[in-house]
């Protein structure tokens, strides 16, 4: 994929998300897209969430994640950004 088609969006989210299976659930979502990037906690009790790849397959990821943890999250801050991290895969980072 040439660094002009890789689309990232980093996404926060807050509210009942640590604690909760919240990582492991993303990385399983994450299986079904062609998607790069990570999921980790961060110490306010928010969780992170990098992803890169085509823009339709990234926003479907993103859509069907909200659509599994919503019972857990209160809210997110979306930033979108189009330079590619040059993930090599999704993984859970500590």
């Amino acid at each position: 994929m040439a660094d002009t088609d890789t689309f990232f969006l980093r996404v926060l989210f807050d509210g009942r998300v640590q604690g909760v299976g919240f990582r492991w659930s993303t990385l399983t979502v994450a299986k079904d897209f062609a998607i790069t990037g990570f999921v980790k906690n961060l110490p306010d009790g928010k969780v992170e969430l990098h992803a890169e790849g085509e823009e339709i397959v990234v926003r479907a990821f993103l859509e069907a994640l909200r659509s599994k943890m919503a019972l857990f999250v209160e809210g997110c801050q979306v930033v979108e950004e189009r330079a590619p991290q040059r993930y090599e895969d999704f993984s859970i980072a500590y």
